[in-house]
């Protein structure tokens, strides 16, 4: 299994934080985002490499950090050649880039770089490998306004989706999708075939849409954190609950 972090973002949202920094290399407890994500991802015996696929703005602050970075993985930092926000490929682009670059014919793990979580990548791993299917993973959410603002699953009692709406004005069901993503190594082909029809390239979870009409598609679930740092009060937000910067 290869790993993609998403760090290819500009994080204008974050302004003035990640005008000369990446939102995934701010610090949280003195280690930064991508660090803990790493990290968690080191524990999957089954993942051999992993690439954090960054704009070229951005990309040798990765390369710097991930020199120093202590993994038992191979870490690539892979340049998607953007220098704007006007400019970029989007989440799902730079998946697809990354696969044809990588020559990647296997299963992939992808996460989204802003994602700072407490769940277990093991545990989610080993209920992927249970199902042997596409997987992704989701959290019981239960403030209705806030339902609105992410992708929503609605699922079967056995944990297979049925389907993903992303930011539905009426949500069918309380369990929120994280980008974190376990893909087979036959979907693969499969993100071609998703940009080649002209859907969106932007956010992952448009593809987990679009996937569960195709194929089976089960949804892990987890009760701990997870955090999708948007914003700088988010960001202070979690670095108060956690300790600081």
């Amino acid at each position: 299994m290869k790993a993609i972090i998403l760090v290819a973002g500009y994080a204008t949202r974050l302004y003035p934080l990640t005008l000369d920094r990446p939102k995934a290399l701010l610090p949280i407890k003195g280690k930064a985002i991508a660090g803990y994500i790493i990290d968690e991802i080191d524990k999957i015996d089954a993942v051999d490499e992993i690439y954090m696929v960054s704009n070229h703005k951005f990309a040798q602050q990765f390369e710097d950090w991930a020199k120093d970075y202590k993994c038992s993985k191979a870490i690539k930092v892979i340049d998607d050649g953007t220098t704007t926000e006007e400019t970029r490929r989007g989440a799902i682009g730079d998946i697809l880039y990354t696969i044809d670059e990588m020559n990647i014919d296997d299963e992939i793990f992808v996460v989204a770089g802003d994602n700072f979580f407490t769940y277990s990548l093991e545990e989610y791993y080993k209920f992927y490998k249970e199902k042997d299917c596409d997987c992704v993973c989701v959290k019981p959410f239960f403030d209705e306004e806030l339902l609105k603002s992410f992708g929503i699953a609605l699922l079967e009692d056995d944990g297979k989706v049925i389907e993903i709406e992303e930011k539905p004005e009426n949500p069918k069901s309380n369990m929120v999708v994280y980008a974190a993503y376990m893909y087979k190594k036959d979907t693969i082909p499969m993100f071609k075939e998703y940009i080649e029809e002209g859907n969106k390239p932007d956010a992952p979870g448009y593809f987990a849409q679009w996937l569960c009409s195709k194929k089976d598609v089960y949804a892990f679930k987890f009760n701990e954190e997870c955090y999708d740092i948007g914003t700088p009060k988010s960001y202070k937000e979690v670095c108060e609950l956690f300790g600081g910067e």
